[in-house]
């Protein structure tokens, strides 16, 4: 089982170290939202674009630090938090929320929408969309009067209405034609619960449970996790079709666990029918010769393999497959941690105190500072772009903050805290 004091060090390592760094580098007091597009190793500026996704996901961050403070979580001042939340929220309403009810991918410092390739259009990812919604949700709860709420059920219609009809723009992971990614149930399940929370609505229930059908169609019988399965024999053994991201499959359990509620009978509402796909995931993605969790693996293990097409998401696979990166490691820490919590899985109590060994002595760059987030197979600093070209603000602080609340609340609660 993890060490006693193993949540307080999560809550510390926010408080001290997290938070600080991004309050200080983040923040663009002229322009407002945040600036993420800082090196790997947080030492330098590299450019002042403005990502959406990040600016929804900071919107919901830093909403959401805010209420922890406010409830006593953590011991920080709230509201310079809420203000950040409403600075963000209010960059991408002002600016990047397009007449078509669509967001713009990327933004320059002061707001003005350009495309991020010549000709692509300027609303290039439905993940834009759906953080943008997750952004407003956070801050609907304490500006209730200021129509936070209903901007994001419009984009998360939206975007399940998307979805739902294929041929999905998906900046930064073009998917195949022909294949379905787990990426977008995944998400619409997390942001929808997140927005339903805010609103009530009925509507984003729906959509909660829609996505939770979709993502329960990705898990096999093996309680394998199909990233992007294809139609058709051949599309299977594609690299495309063979090729597994353990992270997203722990990081959709979590999402499936908070969302209970609202999914029941979509087989993913119980945690001990969670727990067998978490461990799946931690075996499969393990790296028995480094330690951690590897980005990409093939669907029996090891490197993904399988015939090519040429398309560029499979050159991505192929050249990062063997990285170890920020997001997948804090997502398990929290997964393996809360659903080992409330079944009392010893084998996955086990996973959570390994990986949270690994990621506290790889990635945390020292007292004040955040994670250098983007490492080589054997740990050491690899300073190149592997999705979008920012330092990202969401993924660790989330995590921490998610494991604290849990420790606050106790087993079963926070997932229905709502702000």
């Amino acid at each position: 089982m993890p060490e006693p004091g193993a949540t307080d060090r999560h809550r510390r390592h926010l408080v001290d170290d997290v938070l600080p760094w991004w309050m200080a580098h983040g923040p663009d007091h002229d322009h407002g939202g945040v600036l993420t597009c800082w090196d790997n190793r947080g030492t330098a500026l590299v450019s002042t674009d403005k990502y959406t996704w990040s600016q929804g996901r900071w919107a919901w961050l830093t909403a959401r630090v805010a209420a922890a403070a406010q409830r006593g979580v953590l011991d920080l001042d709230p509201a310079p938090f809420l203000q950040q939340s409403e600075s963000a929220a209010r960059f991408v309403r002002d600016h990047a929320l397009l007449c078509d009810g669509r967001v713009a991918f990327v933004t320059d410092r002061a707001g003005t929408p350009r495309e991020p390739r010549p000709g692509a259009g300027l609303a290039t990812s439905v993940f834009a969309d759906l953080f943008a919604a997750l952004g407003m949700a956070g801050l609907a709860p304490p500006r209730p009067d200021d129509g936070w709420g209903a901007i994001a059920e419009r984009l998360l219609e939206r975007a399940a209405a998307t979805v739902a009809g294929g041929d999905v723009p998906a900046d930064p992971y073009p998917v195949p034609e022909g294949h379905r990614a787990v990426a977008f149930p995944m998400i619409l399940l997390g942001v929808g619960e997140q927005v339903h929370r805010a609103t009530g609505s009925a509507a984003s229930a729906r959509v909660v449970r829609a996505a939770a059908t979709d993502l329960a169609s990705h898990v096999g019988a093996d309680h394998d996790v199909a990233e992007m399965p294809g139609p058709g024999p051949a599309r299977q053994q594609s690299m495309v079709g063979r090729h597994r991201a353990p992270g997203h499959a722990l990081e959709a359990l979590w999402f499936a666990h908070h969302a209970a509620d609202l999914i029941g009978g979509t087989g993913l509402d119980r945690p001990e029918a969670l727990v067998p796909i978490a461990l799946w995931a931690c075996r499969t993605g393990w790296d028995d010769e480094h330690g951690g969790l590897l980005r990409y693996t093939d669907r029996a293990g090891g490197p993904p393999r399988g015939t090519r097409t040429g398309h560029p998401y499979e050159e991505l696979v192929a050249d990062t497959w063997d990285t170890k990166l920020w997001w997948p490691h804090a997502e398990a820490l929290y997964t393996t941690t809360l659903l080992a919590g409330e079944t009392g899985d010893t084998d996955l109590a086990a996973w959570a105190e390994r990986i949270g060994d690994y990621t506290y002595a790889t990635f945390p760059e020292g007292p004040g500072r955040e994670w250098t987030q983007v490492r080589t197979r054997d740990g050491s600093p690899l300073d190149r772009t592997v999705a979008l070209p920012v330092k990202d603000p969401f993924h660790v602080a989330r995590a921490l903050l998610l494991l604290a609340e849990r420790d606050t609340a106790g087993p079963t609660t926070v997932e229905r805290n709502t702000q």
